[in-house]
């Protein structure tokens, strides 16, 4: 590494390595390496050589700034306690052996790919713009102490002697004709730039959007194994496509007035140089898959909508009558004016059974009276109708009391488990 100095004698650098960063010759050592280091890389920290052993802290604190700016990969040179880091002789040596590698990489770098001269005049993008036009003329190199008016007038004369050599309308006339002043030229930068970074987000999203679908054609099993065909077929077409936008003001004034001219794309001179097989190929009828936010029905309503209560018709005397409750007195009548069909409801559970119809039968029979509860019969069956007998069919008796008092004419009388005419069931 072209190092000179009192390390390379023998012993030297073996003595000041087990010394670490008490020693002012190891600090030295680091410290040349860094300066080297430095005229190739662009380091912010900078370390600095000792004169004593007590400066040895302050030395560990400039170099782990340092390794840490380099992005150093030895934990051990940049983890742990910084003022004990470089008292081993081990990490005293693996920082000797980074630096130098560090250095040498940088030296090679350097080799093959040299740096860029300095334009001259500063090369500044003003100054690399007026000498391409000077190159473009075939002008000869103007002199240093020529003045911007008289530069920019033997411009002005070259150009007309070559647009004199040239047909009448072989440039155009330009689009921008009116003079601007200064403020105008600060407006129109502006709207340029805000074109500029709007097309260059949109370069962007075109440009993912492609490397999106070609790797999607890769996931196939066929595809894996041309991967690399494919990469080397689309890399350096891929690399061609820049997300920066090069239009300038420039552009604005080469403008001639032919770019004013709109065509339409499906004219017949159009169309000759953009047709292609693939638009001769119709799509067949394909479903209609909606989407549309106008047809979408809405959806239904969490609870349903509240309405007014529906009022009761009038009740037909035909049904049954209602059952009585647990411990109510009475069961439900049968229907009052027409007489109950069947027969009247039941009775609770400790009261009377439900009477049958109001003295008026149907046409077959008197209405049933309802079972008794537990403790009292059911009272007798109306009388039935007089066409069908009548007189006939008397009420069941209760449970424990028959219903001989309640019997019609006798007819069931009071017997022992008695089963004529619906006597009762002691």
């Amino acid at each position: 590494v072209s190092y000179k100095g009192p390390l390379l004698d023998d012993g030297a650098l073996a003595q000041a390595v087990s010394r670490g960063a008490s020693s002012p010759e190891f600090t030295k050592l680091c410290a040349w390496l860094v300066s080297e280091l430095r005229l190739f890389c662009k380091l912010e920290e900078n370390v600095q050589a000792t004169n004593s052993p007590n400066e040895a802290e302050e030395f560990q604190l400039e170099m782990s700034g340092l390794l840490a700016e380099m992005n150093c990969p030895y934990a051990s040179l940049t983890s742990g306690d910084v003022t004990k880091r470089l008292h081993n002789q081990k990490n005293c040596l693996l920082l000797l052996t980074y630096l130098i590698s560090e250095l040498e990489a940088a030296r090679m770098l350097c080799v093959n790919a040299p740096p860029k001269k300095a334009q001259e005049g500063g090369g500044s993008e003003v100054f690399q713009e007026l000498k391409g036009i000077c190159i473009a003329l075939g002008m000869s190199k103007p002199p240093a102490n020529i003045t911007m008016f008289q530069f920019f007038s033997g411009i002005e004369k070259k150009l007309k002697e070559t647009l004199a050599k040239v047909p009448p309308n072989h440039v155009g006339k330009p689009l921008l004709k009116k003079q601007l002043g200064p403020a105008h030229w600060e407006k129109i930068e502006a709207i340029n730039q805000a074109i500029v970074n709007e097309y260059e987000v949109r370069r962007k999203l075109l440009v993912k959007r492609l490397d999106v679908t070609v790797q999607s054609f890769g996931w196939s099993d066929r595809a894996k194994s041309q991967t690399e065909k494919l990469a080397k077929v689309y890399q350096p077409k891929r690399a061609l496509l820049s997300t920066k936008c090069t239009i300038s003001i420039a552009n604005l004034l080469a403008a001639r007035q032919d770019l004013s001219k709109i065509m339409r794309t499906s004219s017949g001179s159009i169309r000759e140089k953009t047709a292609c097989a693939i638009n001769k190929v119709l799509m067949g009828r394909v479903p209609d898959r909606g989407g549309r936010p106008n047809e979408i029905e809405p959806p239904p309503p969490e609870m349903p909508p509240w309405q007014k209560r529906p009022e009761a018709g009038p009740q037909q005397g035909s049904g049954r009558g209602g059952r009585g409750g647990y411990e109510s007195s009475y069961g439900g009548r049968g229907g009052y004016d027409h007489g109950g069909h069947d027969r009247g409801g039941r009775g609770g559970y400790d009261s009377y059974g439900g009477r049958g119809g109001h003295e008026q039968g149907s046409h077959d029979r008197g209405g049933r009276g309802g079972r008794g509860g537990y403790d009292h019969g059911g009272r007798g069956g109306g009388r039935g109708n007089k066409l069908q007998g009548g007189w006939t069919d008397g009420g069941g008796g209760g449970y424990q009391d028959g219903s001989y008092r309640e019997s019609n004419y006798r007819d069931g009388g009071f017997q022992t488990g008695g089963y004529h005419g619906g006597g009762g069931y002691q």
